[in-house]
């Protein structure tokens, strides 16, 4: 769960890094290895957040927000597989 102040963070970030050119690689965004979850990786200090784009609509779906430890992404408390097995 996040605090009130990530969660502050993740709308502050989202807004301040995704409304404009959400799929131009940065030092904090990056596109991801071929995974079951998300294309697109934002970091925001120790928070991840995972996120599609659909460019012919210029939308941004959010698919998960969390935290990295190593190569393992946990959200919500429970560890998600990125590697799709």
């Amino acid at each position: 769960m996040l605090s009130a102040n990530e969660k502050a963070r993740v709308r502050d970030g989202i807004e301040q890094h995704l409304r404009y050119e959400p799929t131009v690689e940065t030092r904090n965004r990056k596109r991801l290895r071929p995974n079951p979850i998300a294309e697109w990786e934002l970091r925001l200090g120790g928070l991840r957040i995972l996120y599609d784009v659909d460019e012919g609509e210029h939308l941004v779906y959010v698919q998960a927000v969390g935290a990295k430890r190593g190569e393992r992404f946990y959200a919500g408390g429970q560890e998600v597989d990125l590697h799709g097995t």
